[in-house]
């Protein structure tokens, strides 16, 4: 995965063509999912793949015009910095609601993308294009505007939340709850291991702490690394490398912390008690802020951290 400082002019343009296709097809599906109950709302989502459309044509030509007929395929998924968002055809029953909030944070990742490119452009003709690209996706009128609360069912109703909290929530919050994630799940098989294996709580206590601090280190250089943040104004990477290492550190520590309490079957209950407690609260995170439904998100954690806990006593009763 490239970053995208790396990129040159000719593959912004070609990244930037892309975008504006998958875009295009992606409103194009909403309005296809709502052309049935909701079609003045569809033909919002008609309009704005048009829009795209017109914005891919301007790009088609002048790349044409610079590079030649040749463009190469590059995709965000490519580049590093671009929200990892899920793909659209992999959501069944999206809402209304859903699908402005998507639009909304695709109008914004877009207005990033071209003002930082055409910041980074030396070529006056790509720089006024893209410029004027940018100028188009920030001065769009609001998405929940054009669809009108009237369009939305009472239950699908939710608290408006301005786009870039939204966009700061998953840029910031996400890493934060994988190193979360990462702390709790991975420190089990090693502290459980060590704790049946030696039957000794000072002990136990050393590898759990070793291995929280092991993964928090790494977890927060994975993250630092993976994003320099000049796109996506996620912040600085040595910002979220911390937020995202410290959690990683919390979330072992929680169930290694016990046993420091000599008796042994103690330590083990309440640390059993502890990774209960922090796989609800991860479920809850990934409910809250993930659009993750709570029983599904439940059930993924508590089958995954059972395996790992699992394989941490069989491997100390070895």
């Amino acid at each position: 995965m490239k970053q995208f400082s790396e990129l040159t002019e000719q593959q912004i343009l070609a990244l930037a063509i892309s975008s504006e296709d998958d875009d295009a097809r992606i409103y194009t599906g909403f309005a296809n999912q709502l052309h049935d109950n909701y079609p003045s709302s569809a033909h919002v989502f008609i309009d704005m793949a048009e829009e795209e459309h017109e914005h891919r044509r301007l790009l088609m030509s002048l790349y044409q015009e610079k590079f030649g007929d040749y463009i190469p395929l590059i995709r965000r998924s490519d580049v590093a910095g671009f929200v990892k968002l899920p793909p659209v055809w992999s959501i069944s029953n999206m809402s209304l609601d859903a699908m402005r909030k998507r639009a909304e944070m695709m109008e914004l990742e877009n207005y990033r993308f071209y003002k930082h490119s055409a910041e980074r452009s030396k070529d006056p003709d790509i720089k006024k294009l893209l410029s004027e690209l940018a100028d188009a996706e920030k001065q769009h009128e609001s998405i929940a505007a054009k669809l009108g609360d009237k369009h939305l069912h009472a239950d699908a109703k939710l608290d408006e939340m301005d786009t870039r909290k939204r966009l700061f929530l998953m840029q910031v919050i996400q890493p934060g709850l994988l190193g979360l994630m990462d702390g709790s799940v991975s420190t089990l098989a090693p502290l459980f291991a060590a704790a049946f294996a030696t039957a000794n709580t000072w002990e136990t206590f050393l590898v759990g702490a070793a291995a929280s601090i092991g993964a928090g280190i790494s977890m927060g250089f994975a993250e630092a690394l993976s994003d320099d943040g000049e796109l996506t104004g996620r912040g600085a990477p040595i910002v979220r490398g911390f937020a995202a290492g410290i959690m990683t550190t919390i979330g072992g520590l929680g169930h290694t912390l016990p046993y420091l309490i000599s008796d042994f079957w103690t330590a083990t209950m309440l640390a059993v008690f502890i990774v209960f407690v922090e796989l609800w609260v991860i479920s809850w995170i990934r409910y809250k802020y993930m659009d993750t439904p709570f029983l599904r998100a439940a059930f993924q954690i508590a089958v995954g951290g059972f395996i790992v806990f699992l394989a941490g006593i069989i491997i100390g009763n070895a």
